[in-house]
């Protein structure tokens, strides 16, 4: 699986960035080949320079789907849309997205004695 990440700064405007924010998700979610989208707020800033107040990621089987769907007419409406809603404010990242189970790398329960 990969992924688009999207580190956006914090607005300078908060209302109106939480006004625009669901006519960019409608578009986001028009891109082909879209499997999952999340959403994070950043609390804090724990160690480093640069801060991002909300974190995008947008999952896609792989990297061509991902390529594919932001070259496609609703990703270039996405990206649009991005571009107002942030003033370029933002980094983005491709990353070939590795998940797995608890189950796999947490020791087994000992067996009741």
């Amino acid at each position: 699986m990969h992924k688009l990440i999207i580190l956006i700064e914090p607005p300078l405007d908060e209302a109106a960035f939480d006004a625009e924010w669901p006519a960019f998700l409608r578009e986001c979610e028009q891109m082909p080949g879209l499997r999952r989208e999340t959403t994070s707020r950043v609390d804090r800033l724990l160690h480093g320079g640069w801060h991002a107040g909300l974190i995008h990621e947008l999952y896609f089987d792989s990297m061509e789907t991902l390529k594919t769907a932001m070259n496609s007419p609703a990703g270039l409406r996405t990206g649009e849309a991005l571009q107002r809603l942030t003033g370029g404010h933002m980094t983005l990242l491709m990353a070939h997205h590795l998940e797995d189970d608890l189950a796999n790398f947490r020791p087994a329960a000992p067996p009741d004695a």
